[in-house]
């Protein structure tokens, strides 16, 4: 038997591998009172709208073997997800396009071959790029650096840009186009009822069982974890090594607000809206009735709001905290004698996208299932 610690996309593909392929039983343990981790979501009770508890989540992918790989467990539906912006009391979309630069700079932009011309007019060129900032600036330009990204950034993560890694900003979307599209992925969908039953499907096994609110600590000062084929830990690596005198890392945690509106049939036009602006304490607004065009008579929205301490969401990638990591990662390493091993978001200290987490967990079960095979 395999015990695989957190019952998100990470946990649940891992546990899914190893008792249909390997034909193993597999314990998860979860702390929170549900499944699915931050992709968990619900039917609100009183307006009947999916709604995602952590934030909205969009699948997207060009890869056709992850694509097929969660196509086994729920239908999908195509989803173009489209972002605005709140700037300068209009609504602009995000990615910056042709018709975002015409509105925000006063410009008449018409062609791909206009657009490269603005560009390379407003870019900010660097003989290196080092931080968030200067990759921003290297896209946009200053203007739209200042009015779409800076303020949101450092309403995200407490930080101004150059004080973070340039991954953080490095794949903002920029079009040459008018396309609104926030994503120009092959795959762009989203799991017709819901990302909780695509999970449920994913954990149907009977080899599979899940213990809810159970944490790792409590379950392993009753339990002999000797008795495990493997342990398979998914939570933030720092929590697992907090007892090694290492300082913790640093994550951005949010804070969701809920209003309900009766008798409303959208309280804005899109189903995310950003607001950069410093004055306004949320980053931005997710409308959910939006999303696969719900049918309601009234609407749900949750503002988000970044915040330092709570659930921890989002690594923070800056040279401080990498330095930090290999640190842990050095543990984790040394770990794997005991047949522990890291996998993940939070336990490789690293932000993955959906489709990135799932590839990340199928690649870690090949690695096991061949050390498994080498050692029979």
């Amino acid at each position: 038997m395999y015990l695989v610690v957190g019952c998100g996309l990470s946990g649940v593909t891992i546990a899914e591998r190893i008792a249909n392929v390997m034909g193993k039983e597999v314990l998860i343990i979860e702390q929170r009172d549900h499944i699915a981790g931050n992709c968990y979501d619900y039917i609100d009770p009183e307006t009947q709208i999916l709604v995602c508890k952590y934030g909205a989540h969009i699948y997207r992918s060009n890869k056709k073997d992850i694509w097929d790989y969660v196509n086994r467990f729920s239908e999908w539906e195509r989803w173009e997800h489209k972002v605005l912006s709140k700037v300068d009391n209009r609504f602009v979309s995000v990615p910056v396009n042709i018709t975002t630069i015409n509105e925000l700079c006063g410009e008449k932009i018409q062609t791909p071959e206009e657009m490269d011309q603005w560009l390379s007019i407003n870019q900010v060129k660097y003989d290196t790029i080092e931080n968030s900032e200067q990759v921003c600036k290297s896209r946009v330009g200053e203007v739209l650096y200042e009015k779409m990204f800076r303020n949101y950034t450092i309403k995200q993560w407490d930080k101004e840009p150059r004080e973070l890694d340039a991954s953080v900003l490095a794949n903002i979307p920029l079009r040459r186009s008018f396309d609104t599209r926030y994503f120009d992925h092959k795959y762009q969908a989203l799991p017709k009822h819901g990302y909780t039953e695509f999970v449920q499907k994913m954990l149907s096994h009977d080899n599979i069982s899940v213990r809810l609110n159970t944490s790792y600590d409590d379950f392993r000062l009753s339990n002999d974890l000797k008795k495990f084929e493997g342990v398979i830990f998914t939570g933030p690596i720092d929590e697992y090594f907090k007892d090694h005198g290492l300082p913790r890392l640093e994550y951005r945690s949010l804070d969701f607000k809920i209003e309900r509106f009766c008798n409303m049939n959208y309280f804005q036009p899109n189903s995310v809206v950003n607001y950069p602006q410093l004055d306004v304490s949320f980053t931005r607004i997710v409308e959910y009735k939006h999303f696969l065009n719900q049918d309601a008579s009234g609407t749900i929205i949750v503002t988000e709001t970044s915040k330092a301490h709570g659930d921890p969401y989002y690594p923070v990638p800056n040279k401080e905290n990498t330095e930090l990591y290999e640190k842990y990662r050095t543990k984790a390493k040394n770990e794997e004698s005991n047949n522990v091993y890291f996998v993940g978001r939070l336990a490789n200290y690293k932000y993955f996208n959906m489709d990135q987490t799932i590839e990340n967990a199928l690649v870690f079960f090949d690695s096991l299932k061949r050390q498994r095979m080498l050692k029979t």
